[in-house]
């Protein structure tokens, strides 16, 4: 073999160690993208969806929507919307078709900074994208397997390791800040702890509508000054304006209607219990938080036609033995796609839950919970599927290391999404043909070569390798690698995507209960 020959055989052996290296160390993968294109999975007929849409239509214009406030009945009444005799809200179903058919179809949620434009979130037809979010009241501490009430300081270490984990595309309140109590400084801190830990899309609940107008400064002050915000929102709102069966909650009825007038968007979630505040049987509560949401759709467009709204039909399933919600059974699953298929049915911008495991740590009850109802709502064409990153005990509590896990396991499922394409390339006939009659395999093909970044996703944290390598490497389990990961990142990563100058006029003008030095590397919280 001539000296050349041996040379670009050793740079060609030398660039795939390179690449396999680099998958090992993470990043994005070239196989899979935010956004492809779901729907693939439809548990529902056309007749179906039929049935359901007509039986919402039948609650809404007779049973209604109870404790509707006054504010409220003062716009809707006089646009058609009727007050029957029990004093509930009730829509003509004439007056609901024509606001469907009206009704926002899309809607962009902006990333900030360094990912503006690259990371923006299109929520439109079927595309796919997932959310951590879930208002945990606990956090896992993994040295002792324990669940401590969460804090504000969780709130920012779990959006900054959001920050760092690609297959995670738009990031929330996690958590809860059970240290801060007072609402308005909970809300604040809120604000302040998710837009410095990442410049990723947000969606956010706050707990009065009071606490809007002060947040829109900060909002302003990350995007680049006053009025910068409103050009290119990169922050939804969230909240449950609904209390089921079929009454609203005043606190995010209101801050839904004020949202609404900003012409900001409205991540509802409604999320009736089978068998405790729906019926228990799937169709009937398909059939009520279907006309549920379509209230909240009403009120949105009759407030100000057009303005997006999340069309978030989140069913939940309850353990009839206890009364218990239960977030990963296959019954969930079930109804978190077939809520997707009717969203989609409609055209309009959806979300949903899903990854809500019932286990209190990552084991094998949590990994086939969270498979079976994140791959469903996924595959079933949900624009976004929300609780994905961390949630565990049934959203009781979150965990550094399940978002790690999760992050890995959502790039898997985004693979199943995108499919099989077939073209006479990837029939690879002739390929086929001349590796069969030599060399007899296809591991040096040119087209294996090619196609190995581009059609497989390799996860960095999942176990492929034999078993005398997992031995001298210490036997760790997942959540003992995950461990690791988690700790790396948030070890060294502390952002505060605010500028100093920001940072600085937030702080002389709101209450922020996060201090400088917890922000900081040199504050060894994760130091091992």
């Amino acid at each position: 073999m001539k000296a050349q020959d041996k040379r670009q055989k050793r740079r060609t052996a030398a660039d795939r160690q390179a690449k396999a290296q680099a998958r090992l160390l993470g990043g994005k993968s070239p196989a899979i993208q935010p956004g492809m294109q779901g729907g693939q999975y439809q548990p529902l007929t056309d007749n179906d969806l039929k049935k359901i849409h007509e039986a919402a239509l039948t609650i809404l214009e007779h049973t209604g929507i109870g404790n509707p406030l006054t504010e409220l009945l003062d716009i809707v009444l006089p646009l058609g919307a009727e007050l029957n005799r029990h004093g509930r809200l009730c829509f003509p179903r004439s007056l609901v078709e024509d606001i469907i058919s009206g009704a926002a179809r899309e809607y962009t949620v902006f990333a900030r900074g360094s990912r503006a434009g690259k990371d923006d979130i299109h929520c439109d037809g079927n595309r796919v994208y997932f959310s951590n979010s879930g208002s945990a009241v606990t956090t896992l501490d993994s040295s002792n397997l324990k669940y401590r009430p969460s804090t504000m300081l969780d709130m920012y270490d779990f959006t900054r390791l959001v920050d760092q984990l690609d297959n995670i595309h738009m990031s929330g309140d996690t958590v809860i800040g059970t240290d801060v109590p007072d609402d308005f400084e909970h809300d604040m801190t809120m604000v302040y702890a998710l837009m410095a830990g990442t410049e990723k899309p947000l969606c956010l609940s706050f707990r009065k509508r009071e606490n809007i107008p002060p947040a829109l400064k900060i909002f302003d002050l990350a995007s680049g000054g006053d009025g910068t915000f409103m050009k290119k929102p990169s922050v939804i709102f969230g909240g449950c304006p609904i209390v089921s069966p079929l009454r609203f909650g005043r606190e995010n009825l209101e801050v839904m209607m004020d949202a609404t007038r900003l012409g900001l968007v409205s991540d509802i979630a409604v999320a009736p219990q089978s068998g405790a505040t729906a019926p228990a049987t799937l169709a009937g509560i398909l059939a009520q938080v279907v006309a549920e949401t379509l209230s909240c759709l009403m009120i949105v467009n009759l407030i100000r036609p057009g303005c997006p709204v999340t069309f978030a039909t989140w069913p939940f399933v309850t353990d009839l033995r206890t009364g218990s919600f239960t977030g990963g059974s296959g019954e969930q699953a079930l109804l978190a796609a077939a809520a997707i298929q009717v969203g989609n049915y409609y055209g309009l911008p959806n979300s949903v839950g899903a990854g809500m495991t019932d286990s209190k740590i990552p084991d094998a009850q949590y990994g086939y919970e969270k498979g079976l109802t994140i791959a469903l709502a996924a595959l079933s064409g949900a624009n976004r599927v929300c609780e994905v990153g961390g949630m565990m005990g049934s959203l009781m509590g979150c965990s550094f290391e399940s978002m790690v896990i999760d992050n890995e396991a959502v790039g898997m499922i985004q693979r199943t999404i995108r499919g099989i394409e077939i073209s006479d390339d990837t029939l690879a006939v002739d390929t086929i043909h001349q590796c069969a009659i030599d060399p007899g395999h296809f591991l040096g093909s040119e087209q294996t070569l090619s196609v190995m970044e581009s059609e497989y996703v390799y996860p960095k944290i999942m176990d492929r390798g034999p078993a005398d390598q997992w031995e001298a490497e210490g036997a760790l389990d997942l959540f003992e690698r995950s461990k690791k990961v988690s700790r790396e990142i948030l070890s060294t990563h502390y952002p505060n995507y605010f500028s100093p100058l920001a940072d600085q006029l937030i702080r002389s003008k709101f209450p922020i209960r996060l201090t400088p030095e917890d922000m900081h590397p040199e504050c060894n919280r994760w130091r091992t």
